[in-house]
């Protein structure tokens, strides 16, 4: 999970660095990035959840 964690995380750094960049408009990304953030809390959550039901 922590793998998916660090994956989505990266993906999320290099959508927003193109958007900064000005490669490509944010109207385009942002539905992406939004998404992304909600993936991200759900994988932290059940991390942490993993985590609390091992002890």
């Amino acid at each position: 999970m922590t793998i998916v964690e660090e994956e989505i995380d990266e993906s999320i750094y290099w959508l927003e660095l193109l958007v900064e960049s000005k490669i490509i408009d944010i109207e385009k990304v942002q539905a992406l990035i939004k998404e992304a953030n909600e993936l991200l809390a759900i994988t932290v959550a059940s991390i942490k959840t993993a985590r609390k039901n091992r002890k």
